[in-house]
C-alpha cells in the first residue's frame, strides 16, 4: 500500500472461541484421532472429518493405515473421541451433551486410490512425494506483538484460554465451556494504540443469574469476575483504558451451550484458526488431516517463512503465498507481500525464500517435523502464536532461520 493512501486511524476485530464450542469440539475430535494414529503410523494418510451435535458425534472421512498397531488405533477411534471430548470438560449430561451418553457413529475408510497415486509419485525425474491437494496457502506474520501475531487475534486467543484456566481451577464453578472472545483495536498510522471494544460470551451454569424466571440475566458481579481475571490480565497495561466497551455475555445469558446449543463441524473457524482475518486465507481446514495434506502443512511452512521474515527485520509485516497441483511436489508459485514495508524488491524476497525454506511436501514434512502425534494442541487456542514444543509441536513458531536470512539479504 503506498504511504500516500495509507489510513490515519480505523478499528479492527478478531475472534477466538474456546475449546468447548462445537467447531472446536469438532477439531479437536479429528486431530485426537490423527494422532491416536498417526503415533501407530507416521506414514498414514488421514482425513478425519466430525460432526457434533445434541447426544451424537458422527466421524466421517478416509484413513489409510499400513501396520496392524496404526489398525487397531483406528478401531479405537470411538475411545478416543469420547476422551477428548470429556477432557474439554463435557461431563455432565444434565448440560444436554457429555462423553458417556453420546452416541458415536463410524463412517470411515481408506484413501482414493486416485488421490494416493498423485501423493505416492509426484511428476518429475525424482520421486518426491506430491501435494495431497491442489490449493493455494497463506502465512502471515507482523510485529505487532512479541509473538508475530496481529494484536486482535492474539488476545482473543488469551482470553478464551484463561476463561479456560478459570473454569479448570475449579474456583469458578459456574463457567462451562462453550464461550467466544472478540477484541476490536484501535489503530493510527498502522499502528495499535489501543483497545476499543471486548466481547466475551461464556457458557454459565443458572447460580450466576440475578432475577427470576425467564427475566433472569448475567449478574453484574460475574461480568466483572470475568472482566478482572480473563480479560484484564491479559491486556498490555500500554493498551488498557477506561474507555474501553465491554459486552460480557451480551444475551443476558447463556446457558444452553456447546454441542447441545449448535452443532459443530470440523474446519468451520479457519480464520480464527489462522489470524484473524489479517491477511488472506486459501480457505482450507487445518485440523484432521495428515502433513501430505499441504493445506494443513504448506501453512504452516507460510507461517514459519513469514514469522522469520518479519523477525530477520525484512519487513514489519509479511504474507507468504504458496500454491500447489495435486500430485506435484513443488509449488506451482511462491508470492511474498509486505504492504510495502520490505526492505528490499518483495520479487527478491521471494526469491531469498525459495532457496532458503523447503517448499515441496516432503522438505516441509521433514524440516518441521510433522510427522508426530503433535495436532490435537493445535485445535484449541489458535495454531499460530504458540511457543515451540519439546515434543515438536509448533515447530513452525521457531525464529532458527533470521541469519540466513539478513545474511542472503545482505543487511
Amino acid at each position: 500500500m503506498s504511504p500516500q493512501f495509507r489510513r490515519s486511524s480505523h478499528l479492527f476485530t478478531s475472534e477466538s472461541v474456546s475449546m468447548g464450542h462445537p467447531d472446536k469440539v469438532a477439531d479437536q475430535i479429528s486431530d485426537a484421532v490423527l494422532d491416536s494414529i498417526i503415533a501407530k503410523d507416521p506414514m498414514a494418510r488421514v482425513a478425519c472429518e466430525t460432526l457434533v451435535t445434541t447426544g451424537l458425534v458422527v466421524l466421517a472421512g478416509e484413513i489409510t493405515v499400513h501396520n496392524r498397531e496404526a489398525a487397531e488405533a483406528l478401531e479405537k477411534a470411538e475411545d478416543v473421541a469420547r476422551a477428548t471430548i470429556k477432557g474439554i470438560g463435557y461431563t455432565d449430561p444434565a448440560i444436554g451433551f457429555d462423553y458417556r451418553s453420546c452416541a458415536v457413529i463410524r463412517a470411515l475408510h481408506s484413501q482414493s486410490a486416485d488421490i494416493s497415486r498423485g501423493v505416492t509419485k509426484a511428476e518429475g525425474k525424482k520421486k518426491k512425494t506430491g501435494a495431497g491437494d491442489q490449493g493455494l496457502m497463506f502465512g502471515y506474520a507482523c510485529d505487532e506483538t512479541d509473538v508475530y501475531m496481529p494484536l486482535p487475534i492474539h488476545l482473543s486467543h488469551r482470553i478464551v484460554e484463561k476463561l479456560a484456566e478459570m473454569r479448570e481451577s475449579g474456583k469458578f464453578n459456574w463457567l462451562r465451556p462453550d464461550a467466544k472472545s472478540q477484541v476490536t483495536i484501535a489503530y493510527e498510522n498502522e499502528k495499535p494504540v489501543g483497545i476499543h471494544t471486548i466481547v466475551v460470551s461464556t457458557q454459565h451454569d443458572e447460580s450466576v443469574l440475578d432475577g427470576k424466571g425467564s427475566n433472569a440475566v448475567f449478574s453484574d458481579k460475574a461480568k466483572q469476575l470475568i472482566i478482572e481475571n480473563a480479560v484484564k490480565t491479559v491486556i498490555p497495561k500500554n493498551l488498557w483504558n477506561d474507555s474501553i466497551i465491554f459486552h460480557i455475555n451480551p444475551t443476558g445469558r447463556f446457558i444452553i451451550g456447546g454441542p447441545h446449543g449448535d452443532s459443530g463441524l470440523t474446519g468451520r473457524k479457519i480464520i480464527v484458526d489462522s489470524y484473524g482475518g489479517r491477511g488472506a486465507h486459501g480457505g482450507g481446514a487445518f485440523s484432521g488431516k495428515d502433513p501430505t495434506k499441504v493445506d494443513r502443512s504448506a501453512c504452516y511452512m507460510a507461517r514459519y517463512v513469514a514469522k522469520n521474515i518479519v523477525a530477520a527485520g525484512l519487513a514489519t509485516s509479511a504474507e507468504v503465498q504458496l500454491a500447489y497441483a495435486i500430485g506435484v511436489a513443488d509449488p506451482v508459485s511462491v508470492s511474498v507481500s509486505t504492504e510495502g514495508t520490505a526492505v528490499m524488491s518483495e520479487d527478491r524476497l521471494a526469491e531469498i525464500v525459495q532457496k532458503i525454506f523447503p517448499l515441496d511436501p516432503d522438505g516441509i514434512i521433514n524440516h518441521l517435523q510433522l510427522r508426530k502425534p503433535i495436532y490435537n494442541q493445535t485445535a484449541k487456542h489458535g495454531h499460530f502464536g504458540r511457543t515451540p514444543g519439546k515434543d515438536g509441536s509448533f515447530s513452525w513458531e521457531k525464529i532458527d532461520k533470521v541469519a540466513e536470512l539478513k545474511k542472503a539479504a545482505k543487511l
